[in-house]
């Protein structure tokens, strides 16, 4: 489960067989607090890969600095590099539960954080996290857009 902001926005690409997907980039902000008692912000940037509808979804409604709710799966890509001849590797989320949040928006850069809140000194995870039993995006959040399908 991951909850962040969009770093860039979504791109559409299509199979030869015409199933959607998109590379999404992720920066999930983490908030704790030192042991000297100062504020330390850590982001993380992680990949995230969506097929289908949601790829579609996400394609026609987010963009950058939008907050995300993602619920997946880790794939470990290897290969070897054509140039070097080196093995290479890279852990990606293939999400299969995308859930949007209201803030944010295009354009707004994407270095803040839909969800800080101060974690005690234990670091332990807030367990406010969404869930999205369905699959589908959830509606409910005022949005001003009528003509979101959801």
């Amino acid at each position: 489960m991951l909850l962040g902001n969009l770093t860039r926005d979504p791109e559409i690409r299509y199979t030869p067989k015409g199933t959607a997907v998109t590379d999404l980039g992720m920066a999930i902000n983490r908030i704790r607090t030192g042991d000297n008692g100062e504020r330390i912000e850590e982001v993380t940037y992680v990949d995230v890969t969506l097929w289908g509808r949601q790829a579609e979804l996400a394609g026609q409604y987010l963009g950058k600095g939008r907050p995300v709710f993602i619920e997946g799966r880790l794939q470990l890509d290897q290969w070897d590099d054509k140039q070097s001849g080196q093995k290479r590797s890279r852990l990606r989320v293939v999400g299969e539960n995308m859930q949007f949040l209201p803030g944010g928006g295009g354009g707004n850069g994407g270095g803040g954080s839909a969800y800080e809140s101060e974690q005690s000194s234990q670091d332990q995870p807030s367990s406010s996290a969404p869930s999205n039993q369905g699959g589908a995006p959830a509606n409910d959040f005022d949005n001003d857009d009528d003509d979101i399908p959801f």
